[in-house]
């Protein structure tokens, strides 16, 4: 079933609204997102489609990563219209407003980053891109343009919530930089939001929201759920819609 543009479920995050940069994250009642889906390509597609229209007003371009639990971050300049899937890649930066960066998750942390002079930035954090400090990655292809991490703003949408997420005992070691001897709870935006502060990141903000807890609201992993939210960021480019 082809899913309308105004349909599309979704929680909006208004923290980067003051900048001109539209985000949020998609719900289960949008139906999965996931590239690799066991659902029919045609309907995964027309979801996309849908967001691309959604999308419209504020960019000509989106991007998705084949995501690896890795911390490569590609930055991305304009100059191609459509939906572009990169390589192996869990983070993107925008150097120009009108490109829609997402990442898919169910349990993972979306990292949403912005700029006040519309450069943006979305990365993809599970526990191997935490320990490996994605963020860092994130933050260096910041400064690359010229941007400082004191600069950002960061918002750390829907994932798993420390409660829910138990690791092993080398996980958690890896995570938190202290000796484990068994398994137990890591609560990742909260790792995550202290990897930004030390890096120089003032302007942090993290949903209330768990992808377990919520599991009515959205997909899960550890609930046993295949399918993907996205979460999206964009600066508005105002000049979108015009033909060229």
């Amino acid at each position: 079933m082809t899913v309308q543009a105004a349909s599309i479920p979704k929680e909006e995050i208004a923290d980067f609204a003051r900048f001109g940069v539209r985000a949020f994250i998609t719900t289960r009642d949008a139906g999965t997102f996931g590239l690799s889906s066991e659902e029919a390509c045609g309907a995964v597609m027309s979801r996309w489609t849908a967001l691309q229209d959604d999308l419209s007003t504020h960019a000509r371009r989106t991007v998705i990563g084949r995501q690896v639990h890795g911390t490569t971050v590609i930055t991305h300049r304009g100059g191609w219209e459509g939906l572009l899937r990169t390589g192996e890649a869990d983070g993107h930066v925008a150097a120009e407003k009108g490109i829609a960066l997402t990442v898919s998750v169910a349990d993972c942390v979306p990292v949403f980053l912005a700029h006040s002079s519309g450069a943006v930035g979305i990365l993809h954090a599970g526990w191997r891109g935490t320990g490996g400090r994605i963020v860092e990655a994130g933050l260096s292809a910041f400064a690359r343009l010229g941007i400082a991490p004191d600069e950002l703003s960061m918002h750390l949408g829907a994932g798993i919530c420390g409660r829910c997420y138990e690791v092993s005992a080398e996980v958690r070691a890896q995570l938190t930089g202290q000796p484990a001897n068994r398994a137990g709870n890591v609560d990742l935006r909260s790792i995550i939001a202290e990897h930004a502060s030390e890096a120089g990141v003032g302007n942090i903000s993290v949903s209330p929201d768990c992808t377990r807890c919520d599991n009515h609201r959205y997909f899960s992993h550890r609930a046993g759920d295949s399918g993907r939210q996205l979460a999206v960021i964009v600066a508005a480019s105002y000049d979108a819609g015009e033909k060229r």
